[in-house]
């Protein structure tokens, strides 16, 4: 248990900070899911929309550093690949 006032309230702050990246977290795999089953599902016009959706989410967890820039990254290139790929087939 902490002792001082100072890690007392980096503990609250830290929960707080917590519960906030949960929900982006959240926020952004709610989008790529979104997107990974248009692909799938071949609707390939909404799931364009949808992967730029899913990016945009992607860059502003990246970007408040909830998720690393290389994974960030890597999951954009993920949906691009399987999108070209859906409408390659097509």
């Amino acid at each position: 248990m902490a002792h001082s006032r100072s890690a007392k309230e980096r503990i609250r702050v830290n929960q707080k900070r917590n519960l906030h990246n949960k929900s982006l977290r959240s926020q952004y795999r709610t989008y790529v899911g979104k997107a990974e089953k248009l692909i799938e599902a071949g609707d390939l016009d909404v799931a364009g929309e949808a992967v730029r959706q899913a990016i945009s989410v992607l860059d502003r967890t990246a970007q408040k550093r909830i998720l690393h820039p290389n994974n960030t990254a890597r999951r954009k290139s993920q949906l691009v690949r399987k999108l070209a790929a859906a409408r390659a087939k097509s």
